[in-house]
């Protein structure tokens, strides 16, 4: 299996609208960063994606995505989710599971409330199917999210923090994928034990409310025990080699680097 990144930008994608900032003006293809989003290709030619963003549609041409068997959702924030309307041309034939939590699925629901109308044939739009994460809950969720298993491939959602916000990263088999996070609770340690490839958001050097840093970025990566980490959902503050230089010299001898569209990860192992 390979995780491929669609996309490694920040809500606003980089280069930012109307910026002329370094970054935004960067010849370098690796500082042009979409909103953040992975595909998930399976042994079998099959694939299914993380999070549908507002550049789907080129993101899927560029990697030539020509099905797909599921959506798993991180959150319903718009730079994760406004490109959904965009799988409708792989919902022909059966409609799209679409896997998230259940607030999130109303969000779906409420903003792409068309697509569940009965409409006349040919009306040119979506057909999911909602699925919602099953989390036992109390005051917060507890470590026992369960296991989804699509075309033989186990996808495990690891409950994070984004901000005040419970959301979802994704593990599948030996990497996980984790955007859109400040807090990352101990019974979710506990679900990336074994974990050697991750992707984990780290939007900047300076501090965010609801998004890691690129040291609080590092810290987690440590007490995961990762082999291999990537820096996704970044904004325009540093360019690709800037990150490279900064960490270098701030986390010498580790396996990190700053992802970039279009950077395939290598998958071995189940869930």
């Amino acid at each position: 299996m390979e995780l491929e990144i669609l996309g490694s930008g920040t809500s606003h994608g980089i280069p930012v609208v109307g910026c002329t900032c370094p970054v935004c003006t960067s010849q370098n293809p690796k500082d042009n960063r979409m909103r953040t989003s992975a595909l998930i290709r399976l042994d079998d030619g099959k694939a299914c994606v993380i999070d549908v963003g507002p550049e789907f549609r080129i993101q899927a041409l560029r990697a030539g995505i020509t099905t797909l068997e599921a959506a798993f959702i991180t959150h319903s924030h718009a730079d994760h989710l406004h490109g959904l309307d965009d799988l409708r041309i792989f919902t022909r034939k059966h409609p799209l599971p679409i896997w998230a939590e259940r607030s999130c699925l109303r969000d779906i629901k409420s903003r792409f409330s068309y697509a569940f109308h009965k409409t006349p044939k040919g009306g040119g739009k979506p057909h999911f199917r909602l699925c919602p994460v099953s989390v036992r809950e109390k005051r917060i969720p507890v470590c026992d999210p369960a296991i989804i298993t699509v075309a033989g491939a186990n996808f495990q959602p690891v409950p994070v923090f984004h901000g005040s916000l419970m959301i979802f990263g994704w593990r599948i088999g030996d990497t996980a994928y984790i955007t859109d996070c400040n807090r990352i609770p101990n019974y979710s340690f506990r679900l990336l034990a074994g974990v050697k490839n991750l992707v984990i958001g780290a939007l900047r050097l300076r501090e965010h409310s609801t998004h890691f840093s690129f040291p609080q970025a590092v810290a987690a990566i440590d007490r995961i025990g990762v082999e291999n980490a990537w820096f996704t959902h970044i904004c325009h503050d540093f360019s690709h080699e800037q990150i490279q230089s900064w960490l270098r010299e701030n986390a010498p001898g580790k396996k990190i680097e700053p992802a970039y569209d279009g950077l395939r990860i290598t998958i071995q192992g189940t869930t």
